[in-house]
């Protein structure tokens, strides 16, 4: 619980001059901001993320469903709890570039996500959606993915507005296993 903004400051060792402000450390941030996990080159072979993840177990790579043609995992640096994303198998970079069968598997897996999101956390309304290219705002632009958002009534609070931090209420391992439990049978 944060202090109310009346009271003295709280001493936190590490933190620089001392002022009004608490902090809530969050250091594993800091491999996304370096771009660990990021691949080298476009290339498929070039330590792309998307196309490793496939490989492991579903806990280990905190996929939660997996499909013919696309397969659905978590959000390692989530925007919010059970942050979503379905992506192909396939490592293609533009949407045009899918087959017919990638691109209904792709929507059917993000219908199936909305419905395990709702069941399992209540999520009462969801952004979807995909950045195409670097300077469109993709992380990897070199392998296609679609990001499903669950949001509900209030979840836009001071932390990431203010204080530029998201406050994530449970483990992924543990949000992975809860949406594999409550995805829909196909």
């Amino acid at each position: 619980m944060l202090p109310s903004m009346t009271s003295e400051p709280e001493q936190q060792i590490g933190v620089g001059t001392q002022d009004a402000f608490q902090r809530l450390w969050t250091p594993h941030r800091m491999a996304y901001i370096q771009g660990e996990n990021k691949p080298t080159g476009p290339g498929a072979d070039d330590g792309c993320p998307f196309c490793v993840i496939p490989a492991k177990s579903d806990e280990d790579g905190l996929i939660v469903r997996r499909g013919e043609h696309v397969y659905a995992v978590l959000n390692l640096y989530p925007y919010n709890g059970g942050h979503l994303m379905t992506v192909p198998y396939r490592h293609v970079a533009d949407y045009t570039d899918l087959t017919g069968a990638e691109t209904a598997e792709l929507a059917d897996l993000t219908k199936q996500a909305m419905t395990a999101l709702r069941t399992a956390s209540g999520a009462q309304g969801f952004n979807i959606g995909m950045n195409q290219g670097g300077v469109a705002g993709a992380g990897i632009a070199a392998h296609l993915h679609q990001h499903i958002v669950p949001r509900w009534g209030g979840d836009t609070n001071f932390m990431p507005v203010v204080g530029h931090t998201r406050v994530l209420p449970q483990l992924l391992a543990d949000t992975r296993k809860m949406l594999a439990e409550a995805w829909p049978a196909a």
